[in-house]
Formats: structure tokens, C-alpha cells, sequence
């Protein structure tokens, strides 16, 4: 592990292309800026064109703003052709805590659908592009999280806003560690990587403008202004993925019992995110959902 971590370690990016999704707010907007501050071209793949030219503005450096809504298929498939040329690195960051069971208009449960299959499908499309690496941004809340493979977009399953957070981001481990296995056995030279921020006190907590949610969300931000860290201890992990030398496959998280604040470093995963065979199975089901699948 490398002590007292600091985005200097990036050192100079110039010449780098770096796709970031879900940059303007939060984790994704802090690990934008310190890319653009290490010179890297990045590509900021948002929903919001208008606050995305607002926040590359703020972010200043060498920037491009690209429309991409990982909830709509039909946009995922549309962005690699608003995109010109390679990328070094993909950063799957985007990622939402909905505040009540909706569905994507392709009919996937909306935070399963934006949290994984959306990049899922980004990935599948992206990868004859991508020269270096792919990092998706996982979380530890997998570790309280279970899949039901009958019932995938929890159309009969009891809904609820976190556990249904927590389940997406075991699809993303369980999607990293197919990947990382396929790269390696193909002996591509792109890496991949799972990163956990660590509790971040960003506008992904912020699930609900009624006031019962409101008020939970005071305390929320109260209680993380002590214990979490601010967005840019959250975007470290995924940056350390690029500056140590850590295997293909790792995954980077917080160094604290609790990973909830603290400096970037390897991390352990829920053994329910070992299995390469609910791996395998996730992988096919996501193929058959998006329609796309990795040219290896």
C-alpha cells in the first residue's frame, strides 16, 4: 500500500484520453478535475449537456462533453458514434440510489439498469477503443446483497431503495470479475479494476425531494460531514488504479474497518463476489438484455 496517497501520483497525463461518466457531480466531477489538473484530454459522458459545459468550465484544462443517458440503450448505443477516436481509459463511475421502483424505457428495474447494464453495454461497445484500462466503480455495499436470477428487475420481489442499490453494484463486482478473467484468458493488454469510494457524501444520497426523505437526508449529510469522506478522498481509489502497480482485477477500496473514510488501497470483496459462476451467468443474462457482448 502506498502511504499518504495524493492525485501528484498521477503525474503529467498529457496525451491521455480518459472517458468519465456521471462527471458532473460528486465522485465523478472530483476524479474529472483531477485528471484535467494532470493534463489528460477528458471526456466528460454526461447526461446534462448544459450543466456538463458548466462543470467542464469549472474544471477548465482540455475537456469535451459527450451525451450519454445509461438509462436509455438506444443513447449507449448512439455514444461511441459521437465520439472520435481511442481512449486510454474507460471510468464507469456514474451510478444512482433511486428513490422509488421505476423502469428504464427498455423495461430493465431503473437502478439495475443504470448502474450496471447501462455500462455493461458502454463497455461492450467502447472496448475495440479503449487501449489501457477499464475501472468500474463497485461498492462495498455488495456485501450485504444477493441476486435472484429468476426474478432480475424485482418485478414480484419486494422493492426498496438501498438494497436495490446494493444489489446493482453486486452486479458491477460480479461484471468485474468476468471481465477481468475474459481479458486475462483472451491476453488483451486492457486491464480492468473495481474501486469503492468509500461513503461519500455526494448528491448519490440525495434520493428524494419529499420531506420525510428530505429530513433523512439532513441527517445523512450531518452524520457524513464526520464519518465520510468528501468527493475527493471518494475519487482516490479510482485513481490509484492508475498510478500503483496493483494486479489486473483488483479491487481498490478505503483503508478503514469500516471503509468508510479513509486513504485508497486493495481491498477485500464479499465471497457472494467470488462466484464465477453467478459471474458467468450475470454476464449472460446482461448479453441478453443489452444485445451486446465483449469482441475479444
Amino acid at each position: 500500500m502506498v502511504t499518504n496517497w495524493s492525485p501528484s501520483r498521477l503525474g503529467n497525463l498529457s496525451g491521455q484520453r480518459i472517458i468519465v461518466t456521471g462527471a458532473t457531480n460528486g465522485v465523478g466531477l472530483a476524479t474529472a478535475t483531477a485528471l484535467a489538473r494532470a493534463g489528460a484530454h477528458v471526456v466528460l459522458a454526461v447526461r446534462n449537456l448544459e450543466l456538463g459545459a458548466q462543470r467542464a468550465a469549472e474544471i477548465g484544462g482540455d475537456t469535451s462533453i459527450v451525451k450519454l443517458d445509461l438509462a436509455d440503450q438506444a443513447s449507449v448505443r448512439a455514444f461511441p458514434d459521437l465520439l472520435d477516436g481511442d481512449v486510454d481509459i474507460l471510468i464507469n463511475n456514474a451510478g444512482l440510489v433511486a428513490q422509488k421502483r421505476t423502469e428504464t424505457v427498455d423495461g430493465f428495474e431503473n437502478t439495475l439498469g443504470t448502474n450496471f447494464l447501462g455500462p455493461f453495454a458502454l463497455t461492450n461497445l467502447l472496448f475495440p477503443r479503449v487501449r489501457s484500462q477499464i475501472i468500474n466503480v463497485g461498492s462495498d455495499a455488495h456485501k450485504t446483497a444477493t441476486i435472484n436470477f429468476d426474478d432480475p428487475h424485482l418485478r414480484r420481489a419486494k422493492w426498496s431503495a438501498f438494497p436495490a442499490y446494493a444489489r446493482s453494484k453486486l452486479a458491477v463486482m460480479l461484471w468485474g470479475l468476468e471481465l477481468d478473467r475474459r481479458l486475462r484468458e483472451a491476453g488483451s493488454p486492457v486491464c480492468s479494476y473495481l474501486t469503492h469510494p468509500g461513503w461519500v457524501a455526494s448528491n448519490l444520497s440525495n434520493v428524494s425531494e419529499k420531506p420525510v426523505m428530505a429530513a433523512f437526508h439532513r441527517v445523512v449529510k450531518a452524520a457524513a460531514n464526520v464519518l465520510a469522506n468528501n468527493t475527493d478522498a471518494g475519487a482516490a481509489p479510482t485513481l490509484y488504479c492508475m498510478t500503483e502497480p496493483i494486479p489486473p482485477g483488483s479491487y481498490v477500496g478505503i483503508d478503514s474497518r469500516l471503509g468508510l473514510k479513509g486513504a485508497p488501497t486493495l481491498s477485500g470483496r464479499a465471497a457472494v463476489a467470488c462466484d464465477y459462476t453467478d459471474a458467468r451467468r450475470l454476464w449472460e443474462f446482461a448479453e441478453k438484455e443489452t444485445g451486446t457482448s465483449l469482441p475479444l
